[in-house]
């Protein structure tokens, strides 16, 4: 006779850590953001990001036409050093 057990919680927890990378995978499916993009993605309005971290000559971005799009993965690594280099409160 044959027996099988499953580990329904380790099973669960795999299927939840796969998901979750997919899901990234996803997100990072973008390789320009916009400014709509780049609020989403810092929750931070238009005017904050300006005010914060727009103008600083470290930031990617570049203006095509009359609008500015930002490359992902430079923006995530930029934005990524910008918070650490916040003061603490």
């Amino acid at each position: 006779m044959l027996s099988i057990h499953f580990d329904e919680r380790a099973i669960e927890e795999q299927f939840l850590n796969e998901l979750r990378k997919k899901l990234e995978h996803i997100e990072r499916r973008h390789t320009f953001w916009d400014m709509k993009e780049l609020m989403r993605q810092t929750n931070m309005g238009e005017n904050s990001i300006k005010e914060k971290f727009f103008y600083d000559e470290r930031f990617p971005k570049h203006k095509v036409g009359g609008k500015w799009y930002f490359p992902a993965a430079e923006c995530e690594t930029f934005l990524l050093q910008w918070i650490k280099e916040q003061p603490t409160n």
